[in-house]
């Protein structure tokens, strides 16, 4: 888009609201429309740092009212997502901020002008644009009349919402990027393999396209039998069955269950050989009264494999979710639900957990009474709690009640405590009495994953991890065909057209002020919302493991804020993990080649500050929760999820944890010092190992300080024998501080003197060399000699001396070499 023109100066003024409503009034009715200008806007806004990789911008739309909290801003359209950015800061409002996918309808509205004092009746309608989320948030925008502005809005958003190719999704468009997504088939087989005590096997691609992935133990094993999707086409490629069953007798089995959904292992206890296993209804008929060896052989199989513990045959419960009248209900289209007479050692249970349309309407319930009684209410006038201060409804206690009541009447905690019901029943079946539970409803892919999965997540600890988390849901919710691309409303790209998204337009509806609201849907809208099998049945899910995570502290190792950002990122579909219906069709449209990976970007997340991110739970201890989790029925009581339910009604309430806040703070603190005593005592450790080091040197310089001594006291004494003997001859040897020596012989008036010299040996000895020069006669020397005989002949001939014979007589004092020398006795006999 081209920049606008910009407005003359003093002619136009941006939207501000009128003195009356900063008194305190709220209504968005006596907001001064004619007062702004889109052309006082700049429109560049390509460059903005809160858009995402590949995200581009579609549509731009100055001067919009978010109605919710009467801020005035401009509306972008992205291939993602709707943006608000506020007037004032330019920053992004994250309740007018919705992702597109994330949208579950939106509606055109006009509503009808009441009396109020502050407007004239020159003041046109507004144009205001409802667009409801499925993170149950109600968003109205406001916009300005007359200048189409709507609805080029609802055009645009028609076009990103459901594009005409589906590869221009922004899944598609951003690619795996740096997200990028492992073999999901490979993550199913490690987690298989993990179950039946393989897991020192590791599942790779040659296994899978050889078919060597069917490992077993002695129980069970893993069947390659559906691996082109043949025997059903909503299971995953690699099943678990009991050992004893062939191939066979499995396709045989198939044909007697809905879907062909036959009965097949989820979970085995590793210690009793207990198993939950998981189907679809049984084909009866009308009579209930059709029957199936091959299904009956199958399910006996899993508690006939092993004894109980007191040696009798384990129990097998059949777990049907559905109300009893509802199961026999479907046996007119040929459903229905098994007799305890065809299965052995077999109990029915019904646990009477309402379908997906009960659910959708319970959820809208909710989400209407939440925006009702928020403190951002989308008509901008009802909520209580707005302007109302520390008042409720003009402190009326029945208006309070009534409308807490309204809770109630949505249905929804109900629901989530049928489920925790069966779930707990489930769990403590499989724990205390080491029984096999089959459980299935009609298809068998929504309650009926609900309840595994929750089973699994409270018998096994491994699933309360992160990494145990993302295998469960990707076994039992992704593998197993649960319809994410219907029951999410995302858009399809298996090829057919089954998704359509509702828009609704009404010119004559206006907002009432009465606490008892009206569904946000008109009743055509909420026909043509049954058409298609739009159901929160996987937030319901989220709903409940928060519930246990409530319950139960410090046995999980991520938070309820992972919880909330990783539900944000399956409906905004960012990722391509959960789009489509089915194992089959992800890999028919190669989502993990062509999408990003949502369980690698959660891992990125938590990558960059390890334990002290917000998604790990500071509270968990898996030394205390190291088993199963079995709640007591009076511990079944849920509330809503602050962090989801109330994040965008009452976005104070959920952010009020100052504790957990204050504890993050100090985890963070106590880990930073951790790392500064690790680094300290690291330096310790090498100062230590530096000072015993200089210790060993300084013993090694001591012991040769003492060699060295030792050395210096027998060159004294040498020195001091050399001395004397030099003075036996008549000599005076003088030293010097510089170390010179000289030599001096007296004999009367004669005297001479010469210095000696000092130099080292090659063996380190000293050799003192003292030579006697004559100053007057030249003879003297000879005359001097101890050694000269009366008759002049020498009585040491050997001596180098007496073997020289010159005037120059040269004395060697060196006792080393007297040793070596050949003295005679008759050398030193008197004469």
């Amino acid at each position: 888009m081209t920049a606008p023109r910009p407005p003359p100066s003093g002619r136009l003024r941006s939207l501000r609201c009128s003195s009356e409503k900063m008194e305190g009034t709220g209504s968005w009715d006596v907001i001064e429309w004619t007062k702004h200008d889109p052309a006082s806007w700049s429109s560049s806004f390509s460059n903005l740092d809160c858009l995402l990789e590949f995200e581009r911008i579609i549509y731009e739309c100055c001067g919009v009212i978010l109605i919710n909290t009467d801020e005035a801003g401009t509306l972008l359209l992205t291939n993602f997502r709707i943006m608000f950015l506020s007037e004032g800061s330019r920053k992004l409002v994250p309740l007018g901020t919705i992702p597109l996918q994330a949208i579950e309808k939106f509606t055109k509205l006009v509503p009808k002008l009441q009396s109020n004092r502050h407007l004239s009746n020159k003041d046109p309608p507004k144009r205001l644009l409802q667009v409801t989320g499925k993170d149950m948030r109600i968003i109205v925008y406001g916009f300005l009349p007359g200048i189409k502005q709507r609805r080029a809005v609802v055009d645009a958003l028609s076009r990103c919402r459901k594009p005409e190719r589906v590869w221009d999704l922004y899944a598609f468009t951003c690619g795996p990027s740096k997200f990028g997504n492992t073999n999901p088939k490979e993550r199913l087989l490690n987690e298989y393999f993990r179950l039946l005590g393989k897991s020192s096997s590791r599942a790779s691609k040659n296994m899978i396209e050889d078919g060597s992935f069917t490992l077993s133990n002695d129980l069970w094993r893993i069947t390659d039998l559906n691996s082109n999707y043949n025997l059903c086409q909503t299971y995953p490629f690699a099943l678990m069955v009991p050992k004893s069953i062939s191939d066979e007798e499995l396709i045989q089995a198939s044909t007697f269950r809905a879907k062909c959904r036959l009965p097949v292992i989820s979970w085995c206890h590793p210690g009793s050989g207990a198993v939950i296993a998981r189907s679809s209804q049984p084909l009866v008929g009308l009579m209930m009264n059709m029957r199936s060896n091959f299904d009956e052989k199958l399910v006996a199989s899993f508690c006939t494999q092993l004894a109980g513990p007191n040696g009798a045959p384990r129990k097998l419960y059949i777990a049907d979710a559905r109300p009893r009248k509802n199961a026999l209900a479907n046996g007119a289209k040929g459903g229905g639900s098994e007799s305890s007479s065809n299965y052995l050692q077999s109990e029915i249970v019904f646990f009477g957990i309402d379908n997906i349309h009960a659910i959708r309407e319970s959820f809208s319930r909710l989400r209407d009474y939440l925006d009702m009684h928020g403190t951002t209410s989308s008509d901008g006038t009802s909520s209580f709690l707005r302007h109302g201060g520390w008042t409720w409804g003009g402190g009326n206690l029945s208006s309070m009640s009534a409308s807490v009541s309204l809770l109630g009447e949505s249905g929804w905690l109900s629901h989530i405590q049928s489920i925790l019901a069966g779930v707990a029943w489930i769990a403590a079946r499989v724990a205390m009495e080491s029984a096999s539970v089959l459980v299935h409803c009609s298809d068998g892919w929504d309650r009926t994953t609900q309840l595994v999965s929750l089973a699994c997540l409270l018998l096994d600890p491994y699933y309360r991890t992160f990494a145990g988390f993302q295998a469960l849901i990707e076994k039992d919710w992704l593998a197993f065909g649960h319809p994410f691309s219907d029951r999410v409303a995302m858009p399809d790209v298996s090829g057919s057209d089954s998704f359509e998204l509702p828009i609704q337009s009404s010119s004559a509806k206006s907002f009432p002020s009465s606490p008892v609201r009206q569904s946000s849907g008109s009743a055509a809208a909420q026909s043509s919302h049954m058409l298609n099998d739009y159901a929160p049945i996987f937030l319901q899910w989220i709903d409940c493991v928060s519930q246990l995570m409530r319950m139960y502290p410090s046995a999980f190792e991520f938070s309820p804020t992972f919880l909330v950002d990783f539900t944000d990122c399956l409906l905004s579909c960012r990722f391509g993990n959960f789009l489509c219906n089915s194992e089959k069709e992800r890999q028919e449209c190669g989502i993990s080649e062509s999408c990003g990976c949502i369980w690698a970007y959660l891992t990125n997340l938590r990558s960059v500050s390890g334990t002290s991110h917000v998604h790990c739970n500071l509270f968990y201890d898996p030394s205390i929760y190291n088993g199963p989790l079995l709640p007591p029925a009076a511990a079944l009581a849920p509330t809503l999820w602050p962090q989801f339910h109330l994040r965008w009604a009452c976005p104070v309430e959920p952010n009020a944890a100052e504790t957990e806040n204050q504890c993050r703070a100090v985890t963070v603190k106590y880990s930073e010092m951790k790392k500064e005593k690790e680094e300290a005592e690291r330096k310790v450790g090498e100062l230590s190992s530096a000072v015993e080091s200089l210790s060993e040197e300084l013993v090694s310089e001591k012991n040769t300080s003492r060699a060295a001594r030792e050395s210096a006291k027998r060159a004294t004494k040498e020195l001091a024998v050399i001395t004397r003997a030099v003075q036996s001859l008549g000599c005076k040897v003088n030293f010097t501080r510089n170390g010179d020596c000289t030599v001096e012989v007296e004999d009367g008036p004669q005297k001479c003197s010469h210095p000696v010299l000092q130099t080292p040996s090659e063996n380190s000895t000293t050799v003192i060399s003292e030579s006697i020069s004559s100053v007057a006669e030249e003879n003297v020397s000879e005359s001097l000699c101890p050694l000269r005989a009366r008759e002049g002949t020498c009585r040491w001939p050997d001596a180098g001396c007496a073997q020289i014979r010159s005037q120059f007589a040269g004395f060697t004092a060196n006792y080393e070499a007297f040793d070596k020398l050949s003295i005679y006795d008759s050398y030193f006999t008197a004469e």
